[in-house]
């Protein structure tokens, strides 16, 4: 028999630029999540800072990105729970540059307090590019983890189907994605279309990704006061079922949500996803690449021809 997994989703208002409130804040819902028996507690992106790049204090507290890591570790620690503490924005120094290098990061922590996996955002959203540095073409990696095999993607991540296909492919079974995800993302031909357009886009994505993968998506968002564009809908999706729980507001607050584990292998023993993966067979053996590297591919399409 599968084991169930219990994990909490926590969607935080990030107070814009004061991450001791807010860790105090985390900690206090992680606190909790642990007295209910959760194995896990996630939080949403940006929640120490909020997203503010702009604002001339913002790098200053992303060098304290160390401190709140440790704190989180010794939480995690003192708790006996895992901790995926959303995204820490780090501020890295560069010699070569006036500027800093700004990484927006997800950690897992074990409930010993170890890091066990670490995970750079890759797919920047437009506005976040002139800010942030991303991961680059690394592979997406799988981490060994006390709740099992366990993906990390942050935030636009959730919208590249290619991202959740190598996670799997390389034995994820649970897939963590930490967000700041607004209603006001949407541009205005998309509003005037349908206002609750992003909310509509977040649904469908998480419970396909759940179902094309036969994995679980865990989703932890960012919520706020009301009418101020935060879309909240934190969830916890498995195939079959769609949301075990899902958060219908922006309002903070979190849920507890047991994942059986044998739901994921019965969906891939009906849509087999995985062993197609797995097939020498498989149709799509490739990933996306820029003119730097479309020499070296002709070349191999010639080789197979």
């Amino acid at each position: 028999m599968a084991p169930l997994v219990k994990v909490a989703v926590i969607q935080l208002y990030p107070k814009p630029m004061q991450p001791e409130h807010n860790f105090n804040k985390a900690a206090t819902y992680i606190r909790s999540a642990a007295a209910q028996g959760a194995e896990l507690a996630v939080l949403p992106e940006y929640h120490l800072t909020n997203w503010l790049p702009k604002d001339p204090a913002f790098v200053g507290l992303c060098d304290q990105w160390e401190t709140y890591l440790n704190k989180y570790k010794e939480l995690a620690k003192e708790c006996g729970i895992c901790i995926q503490p959303g995204t820490i924005v780090e501020s890295h120094p560069q010699e070569e540059a006036e500027e800093n290098k700004l990484l927006n990061v997800a950690y897992f922590i074990d409930h010993e307090g170890n890091v066990v996996g670490k995970y750079v955002k890759k797919n920047l959203w437009h506005p976040e590019r002139e800010h942030l540095t991303g991961s680059g073409r690394d592979i997406h990696q799988v981490f060994d983890t006390p709740i099992g095999k366990v993906g990390m993607l942050i935030c636009w991540d959730l919208a590249f189907p290619e991202a959740f296909r190598e996670l799997i492919a390389n034995g994820a079974k649970i897939i963590i994605t930490p967000t700041f995800w607004t209603l006001n993302d949407c541009n205005p031909a998309g509003l005037a279309l349908n206002p609750s357009s992003e909310a509509l886009f977040l649904d469908s994505m998480l419970t396909c990704r759940a179902f094309e993968n036969t994995c679980a998506v865990v989703f932890a968002n960012a919520g706020g006061p009301p009418g101020s564009g935060y879309a909240g809908l934190s969830q916890v999706v498995v195939p079959f079922i769609g949301p075990l729980v899902r958060m219908g507001s922006c309002a903070e607050g979190m849920s507890v949500a047991d994942i059986d584990m044998q739901v994921l292998e019965d969906a891939e023993a009906n849509y087999q996803v995985r062993a197609d993966l797995a097939r020498d067979d498989w149709h799509y053996d490739y990933r996306h690449s820029n003119s730097d590297t479309k020499d070296d591919e002709d070349a191999q399409v010639k080789g197979r021809l």
